[in-house]
């Protein structure tokens, strides 16, 4: 939904300016061009355009560039205010030390404003004093407040402590900035009220490239300290600085519904406000919070808004339109009309005549609209106006005369009521008029999620989408997509939109009932062919993460198959990228919706791609299974799934997936079933196969693995976080890593009989994977115990004969390098040696020479992954093994 977190955001090209804070390390002033604050480090902009691609896996490119270009319109000081609840340092301290770090690595400066009453409640009753309260407010006597000086600081220092081990400089302020007098000292005691803030202290820490983190002691003017709430201290700082944003950290990620249990996304004051305090649950504390918010927010612009959000969650609150927690806004009051009387026609005719297409263009004039609303009114038909008191917004819904099924036919609005959240209030109030709407979207529209995340059900007629909402019977919708919707205007959007030309439908789509739907956009019969055969067609289940990236490029120029779906959560309604047979969307497909489709067999998706995280994958596995469990085998959907949910598999119904080494089981095997071997597992068994008749079984073989960042998954962490990798290598899961019993169960199912290990007595291997500042690819460096003394040659003549013929293995004398194989489809495997042998050389010393050292390398998304996945796909449907795959020549290594 256009769901704007409302403060800037800066796009890819300014995060260069000038009030961004460095992610390089050298730092110097800025040029007199640089507004104010000049003494921050600048940025490295390879290093900044890597975490916006980071920021690019919670939302669509376009929004997360439009926020980062509205925070980044206005002056370091004024992003936000985050005020941290104690309770979140003390069991949240390294996701927020990152949230906050991320932040500052695009540039952007939170100031931060902690609580720490969760510590003082321990430290008071260790020193047997007793917490009392008046009024909500703690009474703060002198003991109590000497020990929650010290307990302030301490919890300060910790966080500007993380935040120091990330690479990222912040300044612990613990006093100085609130200057106050006795709240009511008789009653309170040493409780204070702010009655100035020094924005100086603030400012200061900005210009010298440090985030601020404050806590909320204030002074009197003669230096007595004072305890003050935490959110009363944040929001004296907020009306100060006036940010875009205010936020509330809590672990409970935003405020709930206090009858249906569901989070509130979204709360519009002027709209709202009066009708919240009369609901039931409304009570105390939430009553208190929605107060104090709303007189803070009065006394602000209207482009400042408030979050309630967790930690981890930060980052899709602020940087999408779909947001994580609760915003908050002033918002404007909104009204509907049935007669143009009601209306200011010139204001009404302005934001037409500036974000309606056919009117702006000249193809008619808000007149002639007027007449045609006046002749539908007289000829026995109703139309509603929908709008905001600044007509930053305006919606049109009508209806003919007899029937039953509203059509919105205009909803433009300028960018504030976008950013200001107001086309959501709009939807609101329109739905309560109206419990039945079409309406017509060209699909090139940039905000068709916020569509499909309203509607009921949507199908993809031509160049438009017609979307529904409340529409139950399926003739309905059949008459309406055939018959009226699609030849009317019909207009949600940022803009408005005219209904195009139709298409007739005459490709098959997908379109479901439920509430929260998805959609396929159907593949155009003009798009390009690559071969005479029917092309097969993939669904595609997880497409957010760089896999799924990688998988739709290699689908686009594949001879045989084309997307029929691609979905994911995050990005449906949205177009898919790097995709040029086709102009398809992005879908959100349940396991149930994907069960439905799987019934119609290959006819309708010939595989299925599960690119999903471990331990998600078994309910759609499930739904599929019984799917198609009565169709013929030949007619059964194939089943590739990328997770390691099924690798260990002992059923009999999963094939592994690793071409090289299980080819004739993968193009034997009726079941369909394949799981995708992991990327560490892939490079580590390519290194080990060729060896297993000569390995000693006594000792395990090691593996040193190290893999770029993008194998570190996207959720904000210093594993992904380039700045603390500069000049960094990071250690994670030393022992038990799901790559090292793989690799140890996989290579027991390759046994002879004459090897030394078996399935009862299995191969055990020791991996240790570490992260590197590289964002692609993967180096393993490998010890391989023999059972007895080789030469490098013979190693080397061991490994050519082993992979000879294999286009996406090529084997080498030089060690092969990373960079050398990134964005390469093959894995490269070389570098071979052997320690030096000595005749006087005895016992485990000896043991120590019968061992072979060689390198792996290949690229994590590609041969570990999305490649390594084409190859099964193409080998179960029974063409060329490498159709898709651009494969090369020996590569030039650049080390000998």
């Amino acid at each position: 939904m256009i769901r704007a977190s409302h403060l800037a955001r800066k796009r890819l090209g300014s995060l260069a300016k000038a009030s961004r804070v460095a992610l390089g390390s050298s730092a110097h002033a800025r040029g007199a061009a640089v507004r104010a604050y000049t003494y921050q480090t600048r940025p490295d902009t390879s290093e900044k355009e890597t975490i916006v691609k980071l920021l690019y896996n919670i939302g669509s490119k376009k929004e997360v560039e439009q926020y980062l270009r509205h925070f980044s319109s206005v002056e370091s000081q004024k992003f936000a205010v985050i005020k941290v609840g104690g309770a979140v340092i003390s069991d949240d301290l390294a996701t927020l030390a990152s949230s906050l770090t991320f932040l500052n690595r695009v540039g952007l400066y939170p100031i931060v404003v902690h609580g720490a009453g969760p510590q003082l409640n321990k430290r008071l009753e260790a020193a047997k004093i007793e917490a009392r309260y008046e009024d909500g407010i703690r009474i703060t006597d002198g003991p109590t407040l000497a020990i929650a000086r010290e307990v302030f600081a301490s919890e300060n220092r910790k966080l500007v402590e993380a935040l120091e081990r990330l690479g990222t400089r912040a300044r612990p302020i613990t006093g100085g900035v609130f200057v106050a007098d006795y709240l009511n000292r008789d009653k309170y005691d040493r409780v204070g009220r702010i009655v100035h803030v020094n924005r100086e202290v603030v400012e200061s820490s900005i210009r010298a490239g440090c985030l601020p983190i404050l806590t909320s002691l204030a002074e009197t003017p003669d230096g007595q300290i004072l305890n003050v709430n935490a959110d009363i201290a944040a929001g004296e700082l907020a009306r100060v600085l006036e940010p875009l944003k205010i936020v509330y950290l809590n672990e409970k990620n935003g405020l709930y519904h206090g009858t249906t249990g569901k989070r509130i996304e979204t709360i519009h004051l002027d709209e709202e406000y009066e009708g919240l305090l009369k609901e039931s649950w409304v009570r105390y504390g939430t009553k208190l919070k929605l107060r104090e918010i709303k007189e803070l927010l009065d006394t602000l612009p209207r482009s400042s808004s408030v979050a309630i959000i967790s930690a981890e969650h930060l980052h899709k609150e602020l940087f999408t339109h779909s947001g994580a927690g609760t915003l908050i806004m002033r918002g404007h009051r909104l009204f509907s009309e049935q007669d143009l009387s009601g209306v200011d026609s010139d204001r009404l005719r302005g934001l037409l005549m500036a974000h309606d297409p056919s009117i702006a263009s000249g193809e008619t004039t808000a007149a002639s609209y007027w007449q045609a609303l006046s002749e539908l009114k007289r000829d026995g038909g109703q139309y509603w106006i929908y709008g905001d008191e600044p007509y930053q917004l305006a919606a049109v819904v009508t209806r003919k005369p007899g029937e039953s099924i509203s059509n919105l036919e205009k909803f433009v609005a300028s960018k504030a009521a976008i950013l200001g959240n107001i086309t959501d209030n709009a939807w609101k109030l329109i739905t309560r008029d109206h419990s039945q709407l079409v309406w017509s979207v060209p699909r090139t529209d940039d905000n068709l999620s916020w569509h499909f995340e309203r509607a009921d059900g949507s199908w993809s007629v031509g160049d438009n989408i017609v979307f529904w909402y409340g529409v139950e019977d399926w003739k309905q919708i059949s008459d309406l997509v055939t018959t009226k919707a699609v030849s009317e205007k019909a207009a949600p959007n940022a803009s408005a939109i005219t209904a195009g030309k139709t298409a007739p439908i005459g490709t098959r789509t997908y379109s479901t009932m439920t509430r929260r739907p998805a959609i396929h956009s159907a593949v155009s019969a003009s798009c390009r062919s690559y071969s005479t055969a029917a092309p097969l067609r993939v669904g595609l289940i997880g497409a957010r993460g760089y896999t799924g990236r990688e998988l739709i490029k290699l689908i686009d120029g594949h001879p045989r198959f084309e997307l029929a779906y691609v979905s994911s959560r995050e990005l449906a309604g949205k177009p898919v990228p790097n995709y040029s047979k086709a102009q398809i969307d992005h879908v959100n497909l349940s396991a149930q919706q994907v069960a439905d489709l799987a019934r119609s067999g290959r006819d309708d998706v010939a595989v299925w791609i599960l690119a999903l995280p471990n331990n998600v994958a078994a309910p759609f596995v499930a739904a599929l299974d019984s799917a198609v469990s009565l169709l013929p085998t030949g007619q059964k959907p194939v089943v590739v799934d990328l997770s390691a949910d099924y690798r260990f598999d002992a059923s009999g119904q999963w094939s592994y997936g690793l071409p090289e080494l299980h080819r004739t089981e993968l193009a034997n095997r009726s079941t369909g079933r394949i799981a995708n071997p992991g990327c560490y597992a892939t490079g580590s068994q390519l290194g080990i196969a060729p060896l297993l008749p000569y390995l000693d079984a006594s000792r395990l073989p090691s593996v040193f693995g190290v893999s770029g960042y993008s194998g570190a998954g996207t959720k904000p962490s210093p594993k992904n976080d380039p700045e603390f990798l500069r000049d960094n290598l990071i250690p994670y899961a030393p022992v038990n890593h799901i790559h090292e019993r793989e690799i140890g169960h996989s290579l027991t199912r390759l046994a002879k009989p004459e090897y030394a290990f078996n399935h009862e007595n299995p191969l055990k291997v020791q991996f240790t994977p570490h992260v590197a500042s590289f964002f692609q690819g993967i180096g393993l460096t490998l010890h391989v115990p023999l059972s007895k003394s080789m030469s490098v040659k013979n190693i080397h003549d061991i490994f050519t004969e082993f992979y000879r013929g294999e286009r996406l293995i090529h084997v080498t004398q030089s060690a092969p390098l990373v960079k050398d194989n990134s964005g390469k489809h093959y894995a490269v495997v070389g570098g071979f040696a052997v320690p030096p042998s000595e005749e006087s050389t005895t016992g485990s010393a000896m043991l120590a020479t019968r061992r072979a050292v060689l390198n792996v390398t290949l690229d994590n998304l590609l041969k570990g992954a999305a490649t390594q996945a084409v190859q099964n796909m193409n080998i179960a449907m029974g063409i060329d093994e490498y159709a898709g795959i651009p494969t090369s020549a020996e590569p030039t290594m650049s080390l000998d």
